[in-house]
């Protein structure tokens, strides 16, 4: 795969990062808008880069990428994505993929015309622990909660609370911890969990309407998934889905967890035994998993769609199927969520 990185911003440095020992990754090109070309030449000269690009429309013209990473702000995301796959370009766009569902459909269309690919870069969905959560889940017998919480204090809430709305606080850039943070919860609970019945979100809106934090309720027959995302307090950060044969635990920030601790009954030993308060409890067995090492928490989702790319087999078809069809039902849990808090997002975003 030959990549273009489109942006300078902290997640492009990331994703550099990610690749530079990846030999089936070739970091082909780099754009930044002509106030920040200078970040562009310097990152392209710390990476080996040899195209730098300040037209993107030129860029998609003449480049030898076959593939963009788009790491710009959310309200670029539609534009830049489509503009690619029309010049013919694979896309991997980063999260949240479109704040419409009409756009996502719209995008995911033209690639599937043009025989091409595009991607939402989110990384828990390229993770040994997703797929560690997937393979025990059946221990928990009957589902009955999901309890989901991702809280981190933005480094920009501060000029937030003295009324200066950066693009990740503001509407017009389809920012918000929604969108932002409890995105990843979500994708969790699209995996595990499948597509919810009823969908609300109970937001804390700030002055200019935007969620600051807000908790999202999924509705599945039997049991609610809840799922806090907070960009203005701070808490530890877990995953916890409980059954009734036993839970699991995801310890950690969703996009970069320590470990999940699975319990469950054990059927073999049926004593109850008491517990400190009195309760009688049943006989369960434990399991720790710890994530295997990678380079960069951003490495397994590149390899991935490089794979995807560069291979085009029967299974990599499939498994880019999977992907995308959990993209749209993100985003169009995301578009109810919203919709559900009154928070609005203009058609037409700021420039």
């Amino acid at each position: 795969m030959k990549l273009a990185f489109i942006g300078t911003g902290k997640i492009v440095h990331d994703a550099l990062d990610a690749v530079k020992d990846e030999a089936q990754i070739e970091k082909t090109a780099i754009f930044a808008r002509p106030h920040s070309l200078e970040k562009a030449q310097a990152l392209a000269k710390e990476h080996g880069i040899a195209e730098v690009w300040s037209d993107y429309d030129e860029l998609l013209e003449k480049t030898q990428a076959d593939a963009v990473y788009i790491g710009l702000i959310n309200s670029a995301h539609y534009p830049y994505a489509k503009k690619a796959l029309q010049q013919g370009k694979h896309v991997i766009l980063e999260k949240p993929f479109t704040p419409f569902l009409k756009e996502a459909e719209e995008l995911l269309h033209h690639a599937e015309e043009k025989d091409l690919c595009i991607f939402e870069a989110i990384t828990v969905l390229h993770s040994d622990m997703i797929r560690e959560m997937a393979k025990n889940l059946p221990k928990l017998g009957k589902l009955r909660m999901a309890l989901c919480n991702y809280s981190q204090y933005s480094s920009r809430y501060d000029d937030y609370r003295q009324g200066k709305a950066a693009h990740a606080f503001d509407p017009a850039y389809y920012g918000g911890a929604l969108y932002d943070i409890n995105v990843y919860n979500l994708h969790y609970c699209a995996t595990l969990l499948g597509s919810p019945e009823e969908v609300s979100y109970h937001a804390n809106l700030g002055f200019n309407g935007i969620d600051t934090s807000g908790t999202l309720v999924l509705t599945y027959p039997g049991f609610c998934a809840v799922c806090t995302g907070a960009k203005d307090s701070d808490s530890p950060c877990y995953i916890q889905i409980q059954g009734e044969d036993g839970w699991m635990r995801l310890e950690g920030k969703p996009n970069s967890p320590s470990k999940l601790v699975t319990v469950y009954v054990n059927k073999e030993d049926s004593a109850l035994t008491k517990d400190a308060s009195g309760a009688m409890v049943r006989s369960t067995l434990t399991e720790t998993y710890e994530p295997q090492p990678v380079p960069h928490r951003m490495t397994p989702e590149f390899r991935n769609f490089a794979a995807i790319i560069d291979g085009k087999t029967t299974e990599h078809r499939k498994e880019y199927q999977k992907l995308s069809e959990e993209t749209l039902e993100v985003v169009r849990v995301l578009e109810l969520a919203r919709k559900s808090a009154g928070i609005e997002f203009p058609e037409t975003p700021a420039d």
